[in-house]
């Protein structure tokens, strides 16, 4: 189906398994280009289809949108993908996903604890920061972060 004029967002949609209003939505966000015919219509190069895969492997990996246009802005608009460019990006979503697996493990661990006592006192439950030991450490829920005390394991 890969026309000489290039694939209309039907033929995206069809060959990547997203909506047609995703793939908009991708466009505007700048993930994706498209160019326009002479009836004004878009028409999208082969190579959009793996920046596509890309952009729903990172999505499902939990990268933000924004991070994954910022990652991507080095690709060339109209070559195709290659290995080298995969290895690129996935390294630079490599620290950020270690970091994100760190902190899921960190809230699992304090959910099992506090499901495992089920006191749920405001007094003494550690997942709920008493004596606001964590407050010296900056705003905000601080449990999941690295700067997190060492005296919260259970």
């Amino acid at each position: 189906m890969d026309r000489k004029g290039g694939l209309t967002v039907g033929e995206v949609a069809q060959r990547s398994g997203i909506a047609v209003s995703a793939i908009h939505f991708y466009e505007r966000k700048g993930l994706i280009s498209s160019s326009r015919n002479s009836a004004n219509h878009r028409r999208y190069s082969a190579t959009v289809l793996r920046k596509i895969a890309i952009i729903q492997v990172a999505q499902r990996a939990g990268v933000p949108l924004r991070e994954i246009a910022e990652a991507m802005s080095f690709l060339p608009p109209e070559e195709k993908v290659t290995v080298d460019h995969w290895e690129q990006l996935s390294s630079n979503w490599a620290s950020e996903l270690d970091d994100r697996i760190a902190r899921l493990q960190r809230l699992r661990k304090l959910m099992d604890g506090c499901i495992g006592c089920g006191c749920l006192s405001l007094n003494t439950c550690k997942l709920l920061n008493p004596d606001d030991e964590i407050g010296a450490n900056g705003p905000g829920p601080r449990f999941l972060e690295e700067d997190a005390p060492e005296t919260l394991d259970f």
